[in-house]
């Protein structure tokens, strides 16, 4: 079995390019460091395809077991995939499962997972909220003389 990636600096692969890009024989992909920088990622189309097709599969996989009976056995198997889902509460679980079957969708007909990796982001934050039973007091206590909501910005002239 191949490793995931391969740690690289970015200069290897401006100094030699063909000797660096054929470790992609060896890996997934390389991780290319660059210093003043976000680091990239090099793989090959071929690799970059099947993920997008595991990807697209395991969307649907959900989708269909959302829309079915098997939800019982997605919402059982859920904690195993997001261990930190056990801090949410029951009626979340339900709303948590619906985002993430259309979210998912959306990012694959887009070929971008971003807002798969955002929305776990949220709910894992949500998470942490709960988990926290002081924090949780804090954000959800009534206030003296609340004012209602906030009324959206005047837009600038």
């Amino acid at each position: 079995m191949t490793a995931a990636y391969e740690d690289v600096p970015f200069s290897e692969l401006l100094h030699h390019p063909a000797a660096t890009t054929r470790r992609l024989d060896e890996v997934r992909a390389l991780r290319l460091r660059r210093r003043d920088a976000e680091d990239l990622a090099l793989m090959s189309v071929d690799q970059m395809e099947r993920d997008a097709s595991v990807v697209d599969f395991t969307s649907r996989l959900l989708a269909g077991l959302v829309r079915t009976e098997n939800v019982v056995a997605l919402r059982q198997a859920l904690p195993e995939a997001l261990p930190w889902s056990t801090f949410l509460p029951e009626e979340d679980i339900d709303t948590l499962l619906t985002e993430l079957v259309d979210t998912a969708r959306g990012a694959v007909a887009l070929d971008n997972l971003a807002p798969i990796a955002l929305l776990l982001t949220q709910w894992k934050h949500s998470a942490e909220v709960y988990a926290d039973p002081a924090l949780l007091a804090i954000l959800t206590r009534e206030l003296e003389g609340d004012l209602g909501p906030v009324p959206p910005p005047e837009a600038a002239e």
